[in-house]
């Protein structure tokens, strides 16, 4: 441990007086000026010492809060540690669960897709058997194609009624009895028979008062020479009138009228087995 330097210089200066040595002005203040210098480094040195009491005591502080931080993470992962290893227990079982899930699903959707295979083959030769039934008919305004999974024949009015009726004409019974023999050979098809109009308003058909009820009344016409006629079954028959709002030509002009007013007779296979396995 240090000297404490002020007695050292008391001494110094008693001794100086006692021995009767007379300083001279110089001599004396160059002792002055050393003492206050002393005085002085040893206050700054008191200063220091206190700056570094202050900042042991925070570092002491923060090596605590340290210490208790740490051992917080340490908890932390020892839980995490201990999820982990849950977690790799689980594993095995869920993922042994899941793959038998996902290999379950993957044989549902093969069984969907040969489904869905099936019936568009089944569409695509129906549309061919059509064709090739209604072939003299295609000239008289009739077509047959494929929409959405679908077959649909189309057969203009002019085909099948005179203007303004609601009553089959002998050019479109023939039509519609090549249709049935296909169909008769169809049993797992269901048939929709669709009357659609232009967007002209009904003058002076008596009972009929506007284009939805010439529309309806022309699908029923179609529907009862079907079931009534060619023996058709009842229950895979529907008949439903669109009216005027589902043309397939735009505008005005008496083309375009003419494309409109039509039948359309949807045929579209029973989906049962597909139904069952989508439930």
């Amino acid at each position: 441990m240090k000297k404490n330097p002020i007695p050292v210089l008391f001494v110094l200066v008693v001794s100086a007086f006692s021995s009767c040595v007379v300083l001279s002005p110089k001599k004396h203040n160059a002792l002055l000026a050393q003492r206050d210098s002393l005085s002085l480094g040893w206050e700054a040195a008191r200063a220091r010492i206190v700056s570094l009491e202050e900042e042991i005591a925070s570092l002491k502080s923060d090596t605590s809060s340290l210490h208790a931080r740490i051992a917080g993470l340490e908890g932390n992962v020892t839980g995490l540690n201990e999820n982990l290893n849950s977690l790799r227990s689980n594993s095995s079982s869920e993922i042994s669960r899941l793959s038998a899930d996902l290999q379950k699903r993957e044989a549902r959707l093969k069984e969907v897709e040969e489904i869905l295979r099936k019936r568009d083959e089944a569409t695509n030769a129906l549309r061919d058997k059509l064709q090739k039934a209604l072939l003299g008919f295609q000239q008289s305004g009739l077509s047959v194609d494929i929409r959405d999974g679908k077959v649909y024949v189309s057969l203009t009015d002019k085909l099948l009624f005179s203007s303004g009726s609601i009553v089959i004409d002998d050019r479109g019974k023939l039509a519609l009895q090549e249709l049935a023999k296909v169909l008769k050979t169809q049993p797992e098809i269901n048939i929709s028979v669709e009357g659609h109009t232009d967007n002209q308003r009904v003058v002076n058909l008596g009972q009929i008062k506007d284009n939805w009820d010439l529309s309806v009344l022309r699908a029923t016409s179609v529907v009862r020479f079907l079931t009534e006629g060619e023996k058709i079954e009842n229950n895979r028959i529907t008949a439903t009138g669109k009216g005027e709002y589902q043309p397939i030509e735009q505008g005005s002009t008496p083309d375009a009228r003419s494309r409109n007013r039509r039948i359309e007779i949807v045929l579209s296979p029973k989906l049962d087995e597909l139904y069952n396995l989508i439930k």
